[in-house]
């Protein structure tokens, strides 16, 4: 397997991983546990495996927030749910949310979870703290809340590790939206409402990339594209760590790509959005 079957992993997975984010069902789960508003959800959610952290830890992890938008949000989400509520709950949401839109979800469990336990056990955890905390969350009772934790952790290895490449190529949070859109077409417009960076932030961000040779206006140049290239070249072959010594791994992507496409296409996770990944 060469690093493109992490890329199609990614693209397996994060749908998956993503309901959690995009489901009405499990963002009604999370207002339930009294947290306030989708964001406060969102933060808190995503950063409990970590612990009832501060707001400076997720600027941190998360990586392309605004300061301002986490502040919102952490520390208060903690008065409102515990941590052990937050986790058991997004959990049971997205499992609840797995079994509604994948009508042969326990066979895709049973078939998947195999692979998935052997690339989680073989993927390197250092520097990687957003995987390394989901890896040591107890593995749930329930097999399809174990299927999405297991999706979870992966996905967030890739994360970790695509964080890692953006800060050896000293592209901030802001700047890495910017090259996406031009390198992908997207319209930065599906970014500017969602990660709370101002007008102001936009074109110094813009500005830092033009003074680097590597936007012409919001068009990529030749340094600009290399760079975009190599950024995604190292995240994959850092993804592939966790797959590169799994025998089922094949075969773990072949039984999860039918049942990312489901997701998918129920309009539960809109395509597209700020995470990227479409599966079909």
């Amino acid at each position: 397997m060469d690093n493109d079957f992490a890329r199609s992993m990614w693209r397996a997975i994060e749908p998956l991983h993503a309901i959690t984010y995009f489901s009405p069902d499990a963002i009604a789960a999370h207002k339930a546990l009294g947290l306030r508003g989708f964001w406060m959800g969102y933060f808190a959610t995503r950063a409990a495996p970590i612990g009832a952290v501060g707001p400076g830890v997720v600027e941190a992890t998360f990586y392309n927030f605004h300061p301002a938008m986490v502040r919102r949000a952490l520390p208060d989400a903690w008065g409102y749910a515990t941590r052990e509520s937050v986790l058991a709950g997004r959990s049971a949401a997205a499992a609840a949310v797995l079994r509604k839109l994948i009508p042969e979800v326990e066979a895709v469990a049973a078939g998947a979870l195999p692979g998935l336990r052997a690339a989680i056990a073989s993927a390197p955890n250092t520097g990687r703290p957003l995987f390394a905390a989901n890896r040591d969350l107890p593995a749930p009772a329930d097999p399809i809340e174990e299927l999405w934790q297991a999706v979870t952790s992966l996905r967030e290895h890739r994360g970790d590790g695509h964080v890692a490449c953006l800060l050896s190529e000293g592209v901030d949070g802001c700047e890495a939206h910017l090259l996406f859109s031009a390198a992908s077409g997207v319209p930065l417009a599906l970014w500017e409402s969602v990660r709370g960076w101002t007008e102001t932030d936009w074109a110094a961000a813009r500005s830092r990339l033009h003074d680097r040779g590597l936007l012409d206006g919001d068009t990529l140049t030749a340094a600009g594209r290399a760079l975009h290239e190599h950024i995604e070249a190292r995240t994959y072959a850092l993804a592939m760590t966790a797959y590169r010594d799994i025998d089922t791994a094949a075969a773990t992507l072949d039984v999860l790509t039918p049942a990312a496409v489901l997701v998918a296409r129920s309009g539960d996770v809109p395509y597209p959005n700020p995470m990227g990944a479409d599966p079909a």
